[in-house]
């Protein structure tokens, strides 16, 4: 017998599943999740297959729906090369010509906490997400093994060495084929601005000119008022059971 050599040792990721709790989406269903821990050196690579097998980033954590008999919330993406500008959408991405976009570290800060928090008690009063503190804030923004950037949209400068104010934010992952959309905010003081879709807008550009072919939406749900403004970005693939096909 020859030499005994000790060979490498594979690394799988452990899946757990969530106990049922209340679902957001819809009235009188429970959600249960499926998620597994992003750590270590493999952690991009992980991050880029499950996303692209319909799974969300939140902190290290990836995890998807897994609810029992119901499997409402469909992941969905845009094929930016081929995306469809609206009369619609150009009209938004004039109305904010003039912002300073500026893509930054995964790094909190106070001004955005403040407007994170003015914008969840103006547009989402009743989430959980409300009760969040400065702690939270950073532990979303910070605690992170891919590749993250926040993208700040502001104001014009109000002088020479002076930023202009926040008034949107995105974080956004960087995949191996696109952009992922991880969580977004902006202040409702400009809502003629439509901050919401120009962030996206802005997202698909900014793939484009990366060369990636999608933006990641994250879950949409066809019976969910809070979803239905993603299903106007066209056009739009849903993950199915086939693989990625059109909406």
């Amino acid at each position: 017998m020859g030499p005994l050599t000790q060979q490498p040792v594979t690394k799988f990721p452990q899946f757990y599943l969530t106990a049922p709790a209340t679902c957001p989406y819809l009235d009188g269903k429970l959600e249960r999740k499926v998620f597994t821990q992003l750590l270590g050196p493999a952690a991009t690579t992980l991050n880029d297959a499950l996303t692209h097998a319909g799974f969300r980033r939140s902190q290290s954590i990836a995890y998807k729906p897994a609810c029992d008999g119901c499997s409402a919330c469909i992941s969905v993406r845009i094929v930016c090369p081929q995306f469809n500008y609206t009369k619609s959408f150009r009209r938004i991405s004039n109305r904010n010509r003039d912002l300073v976009i500026e893509p930054v570290v995964a790094h909190a800060t106070e001004e955005q906490f403040d407007l994170l928090q003015l914008y969840l008690k103006t547009r989402h009063p009743a989430g959980g997400m409300t009760e969040m503190d400065e702690h939270d804030y950073t532990a979303m923004v910070e605690d992170t093994s891919v590749m993250t950037r926040l993208i700040e949209y502001r104001l014009p400068s109000e002088g020479k060495h002076r930023k202009g104010p926040l008034i949107a934010a995105s974080l956004t992952d960087v995949l191996d084929d696109g952009l992922s959309m991880v969580y977004s905010f902006f202040d409702p003081a400009y809502a003629k601005r439509g901050l919401g879709s120009f962030m996206i807008l802005n997202h698909v550009d900014l793939a484009v000119s990366k060369g990636l072919d999608h933006v990641y939406l994250g879950y949409w749900v066809q019976h969910s008022q809070k979803m239905a403004y993603k299903a106007r970005f066209r056009p739009l693939e849903a993950l199915t059971a086939n693989g990625w096909r059109p909406l």
